[in-house]
């Protein structure tokens, strides 16, 4: 599958859900930044001919590794870029490149994403569905080790990988899951919870990873150094700690249940009944809606909805895929009406089938 396809495929391989703990964990996230040696790095670049010597070095490295493709952002439509981004394949600021020599290396599934010249020379990265970071990393290594057989990275014996960010120096890994919390955060007691992740050496971010804020109750947890961690002390980390929040999450879903199932069950309801019968919606509202839904389908409150088509409208809905659906550029005011409408279409099937 070229990149233009899987752009305009509705899904990439983390929207099965299909993953272990999947319920919680939507996805499970390795990056790796990794810079080439002798020159400078992306920040640093003085002139266009840096850029494309780097672009083109990188270029020849793909030669051994026919399942991945290197496209330049700029050969991608606005709208398509926005899309990679909805689809948790790239970063907001890379959505703005539009150098020749900035891009994007993808695998057929969408599994791997490689951004070029983002703030590192490559980020490599793997995503899958649910708690599965060491089958991630090992992905992600190996994708890496392809890449390093025709490339020399910039490594200090003492350091480790040198990168543009210092808290990245060392590994250069950044583990991440996200994870969806709404019994946390309907009880208050996620400021308490992110508060111990803090003090674990772990950060919590929005949706869309830094800088972004927290929608419909989900969040990004990752690691905030690397440098004097081993990729296996980062990823045990993480993997304890997510475990923890797992329990608490449970455990405070079932006590809703059993302290206010009434107030519980309306809620779910209520959200279900607007996703299906609205006009107009915004896309933060049915974010908050869906994570109801969530909620209700998996306390089998709501009748069976597959967790994928939860995914999969949760990217749906988001500006440029409607754009994309609809054919045509839309204002706000248009992509609230048409998000209802799309949203009352996917429901409607899944009760139909």
């Amino acid at each position: 599958m070229s990149l233009h396809e899987l752009v305009k495929n509705p899904t990439v391989s983390w929207m099965a859900a299909d993953g272990p703990e999947s319920d919680i964990v939507m996805t499970s996230r390795i990056r790796l930044a990794r810079n080439l040696a002798g020159l400078p790095f992306p920040q640093h670049m003085a002139d266009h001919k840096t850029a494309e010597k780097v672009w083109d070095t990188i270029s020849k490295g793909l030669k051994n590794a026919p399942d991945l493709e290197l496209t330049s952002m700029n050969r991608l439509s606005d709208l398509e870029r926005q899309m990679l981004l909805e689809k948790h394949l790239i970063s907001p600021e890379h959505t703005e490149a539009v150098s020749p020599y900035r891009g994007i290396i993808i695998n057929r599934t969408g599994s791997i994403a490689i951004m070029v010249n983002e703030e590192d020379h490559l980020r490599i990265q793997c995503l899958l569905s649910g708690l599965q970071l060491n089958q991630a990393y090992r992905y992600a290594d190996d994708a890496d080790d392809l890449l390093e057989k025709n490339l020399e990275y910039a490594f200090d014996e003492q350091w480790g990988y040198l990168t543009s960010c210092p808290t990245n120096v060392g590994t250069g890994m950044r583990a991440s899951v996200m994870l969806h919390l709404p019994a946390l955060t309907m009880t208050n007691q996620k400021g308490a919870v992110f508060n111990n992740i803090a003090q674990l050496g772990l950060t919590v971010r929005g949706l869309y990873g830094e800088g972004t804020e927290a929608l419909g109750n989900f969040y990004q947890v990752s690691n905030q150094i690397t440098l004097g961690q081993t990729e296996e002390d980062i990823i045990n980390n993480l993997w304890t700690v997510t475990l923890h929040v797992l329990d608490q999450e449970r455990n405070t879903r079932k006590r809703l249940q059993e302290e206010m199932k009434y107030q519980l069950e309306d809620k779910v309801w209520r959200s279900y009944g607007l996703l299906t019968h609205a006009r107009v919606i915004t896309s933060n509202e049915v974010l908050a809606l869906l994570s109801d839904v969530a909620l209700g389908v998996d306390l089998k409150i709501l009748p069976p909805i597959p967790r994928h088509i939860i995914n999969e409208l949760m990217v749906a809905i988001r500006p440029a895929h409607l754009q994309a659906a609809g054919g045509r550029k839309m204002d706000t005011a248009e992509r609230d009406v048409f998000r209802a409408q799309v949203i009352k279409n996917i429901l409607s099937k899944v009760k139909e089938g």
